[in-house]
């Protein structure tokens, strides 16, 4: 008989992400669950994270989930109101110590692709684009990606480079003139946390959810899974974090669900 979890999917991947973002720092989110795990790092234990939205908010304590990342609760006691334009300048002059982005596939190199499925020329499917994914991914001193994992999303060789990763790996990224030190950071899925080796820049599994195990992650992958030489359990959510989560972040359940 299985056991009913406290907490659902979507609630533990924000505790993750939230706990990944350091008090003082500044943080770039898009609507949904990165402005939740930044909501979240404001009520625990970031409070003076300082969170940039793509329209122009800068500084907000964002009362309650906004709907887009134009919402008049993103500038709620900001800083600044200001500008997509100068968001994106902040970000190029390396204000932006966090960026989060999602992906529908990524390489074992940490490039990202939000663009097409299939060859450029006849695609099997059309994405979103960009945005300013490519602006995060390439000026954000580290870059969170959030996305489902599956042999579909991660896979040896994206099929266009929205925003890059660590290109072909070692120092190919420095190599291109991007911002020395800059890149993926981390990379959450349903199942697991992964970072990237230091040298070879290629991702590894740094912890597994609870309740999984290292078979199911690397039956969702496409390349070879590597492993961090001490493999941990990803940290469940507080009391305290669900609370907050389901109470004043979420309370209609809009992204994390009821």
């Amino acid at each position: 008989m299985s056991t009913r979890l406290p907490y659902n999917g979507t609630e533990l991947l924000a505790t993750v992400a939230s706990r990944m973002l350091n008090d003082g720092c500044s943080v770039f989110v898009g609507t949904g669950l990165p402005v939740i795990a930044g909501m979240l790092a404001q009520k625990t234990h970031a409070p003076k994270l300082l969170i940039f939205f793509e329209a122009g908010a800068i500084g907000p304590i964002v009362p309650q989930l906004p709907i887009s990342v134009g919402d008049s609760r993103t500038i709620h006691q900001a800083v600044a109101a200001s500008s997509m334009h100068d968001l994106m300048s902040l970000c190029q002059a390396g204000y932006a110590d966090f960026g989060f982005l999602g992906a529908a596939q990524i390489d074992p190199f940490g490039n990202i692709n939000t663009t097409l499925i299939g060859p450029h020329d006849k695609p099997i499917t059309r994405l979103p684009g960009s945005g300013g994914a490519n602006d995060v991914g390439s000026f954000a001193h580290k870059t969170i990606v959030i996305m489902r994992q599956s042999k579909r999303s991660f896979v040896e060789k994206v099929d266009f480079i929205t925003t890059p990763g660590h290109l072909e790996g070692g120092d190919s990224r420095d190599r291109t003139g991007l911002p020395l030190g800059t890149g993926p950071y981390r990379v959450i899925t349903q199942y697991a946390v992964y970072d990237f080796e230091e040298h070879s820049k290629r991702m590894r599994l740094k912890s597994l959810h609870p309740g999984v195990d290292i078979e199911t992650v690397r039956e969702a992958s496409c390349f070879e899974i590597d492993t961090s030489p001490e493999v941990t359990t990803s940290p469940t959510p507080s009391e305290t974090e669900l609370r907050l989560l389901r109470e004043e972040i979420d309370p209609n359940g809009i992204v994390i669900g009821k």
